[in-house]
């Protein structure tokens, strides 16, 4: 048992990126599951949607204990849609940079590692591009725990409502 009455800030952080990227996935799963037409294929999506709503449930309730450096008053972000996608592409130029670093680790073929070099630089750029975008409009206030937080919250009881 910790001696500490919060979670540590690093786990708090990871937490929040799990939190994030399962919220969005599950909008997009809930959004499209009835566009589905093979029973197989529709029966892995209800069956991802319920793991997902169990996963945000089981996360949501560990937001009590974060740490709070200053307490932020919630601050409704202009648009949920505009922050949905918005942070659906910031998760996939997230990916993107991963993906390519990955990539380059494993590419033997010198003309190759150029073209990945590039695209990485790319897939930098944008991440940088969207991030500022939703910085600039409070949909990610990433200097601001306890926003951040709040914004998670919110986004994940939308998304479990849905």
């Amino acid at each position: 048992m910790s001696a500490y009455r919060h979670l540590a800030w690093h786990e708090t952080l990871d937490m929040h990126e799990l939190v994030a990227f399962q919220t969005i996935g599950l909008i997009k799963l809930k959004r499209s599951v009835n566009e589905v037409d093979d029973p197989a294929l529709k029966s892995l999506y209800i069956e991802t949607i319920k793991a997902l709503d169990g996963n945000l449930r089981e996360l949501l309730a560990f937001y009590p204990q974060a740490p709070h450096p200053h307490m932020t008053r919630d601050k409704d972000a202009k648009d949920p849609e505009t922050g949905f996608f918005a942070g659906d592409l910031l998760g996939m130029a997230k990916t993107l940079v991963r993906s390519y670093a990955i990539a380059i680790t494993e590419t033997a073929t010198p003309r190759l590692r150029e073209v990945l070099q590039k695209q990485i630089n790319g897939a930098i750029q944008l991440h940088a591009n969207v991030y500022y975008f939703m910085l600039q409009r409070s949909y990610y206030p990433s200097y601001d725990l306890d926003q951040l937080l709040a914004n998670d919250k919110r986004n994940a009881l939308r998304a479990l409502s849905m």
